[in-house]
């Protein structure tokens, strides 16, 4: 006869879903830690304060030569 669901079984599944919770926490923890200690190193700051600077160029560029062809449509000028 099933009497349904027991309080052994019923605390087995929980100390194993807790034990997989635990695992996956720890993992998820430990992948972050490593690559946030991948990403300080000091040749990737560089190379972003670089690509960082070679788009401030690229858009203060693109900037001015929009203003030169607002003026020359404005006044009329080729």
């Amino acid at each position: 006869m099933c009497a349904g669901p027991t309080v052994q079984g019923m605390l087995t599944t929980l100390v194993v879903l807790v034990v997989v919770a635990a695992v996956f926490a720890a993992g998820y923890g430990f992948v972050a830690w490593r690559d946030r200690a991948r990403n300080t190193s000091g040749e990737e700051s560089a190379a972003a304060r670089d690509a960082r600077a070679r788009q401030q160029r690229y858009e203060a560029e693109r900037h001015g030569t929009q203003g030169d062809v607002r003026q020359r449509d404005q006044f009329g000028q080729s």
